[in-house]
């Protein structure tokens, strides 16, 4: 089985959960693991839960990726 954790953008937090950004969707997301999550920062979204913060260029890049490898499917 394989596990894929995908960049969210940050659109709005109340406290533990925020509103979040994938390809134009936007989902609720739980941030308890990373509460230094500020509005417009990337993390990397596994399950409903943030997992980890990222960089905007390699979350830029890594959702890229997959959307070059969706196109080739």
């Amino acid at each position: 089985m394989v596990c894929l954790g995908i960049p969210a953008r940050i659109l709005s937090i109340e406290g533990e959960l925020a509103d979040v950004e994938i390809g134009g969707a936007v989902r609720k997301a739980n941030i308890q693991l990373v509460p230094d999550a500020k509005i417009g920062e990337y993390v990397l979204l596994h399950a409903g839960f943030a997992i980890q913060k990222l960089d905007e260029a390699d979350a830029l890049e890594t959702l890229k990726l997959l959307e070059e490898l969706y196109e080739v499917r």
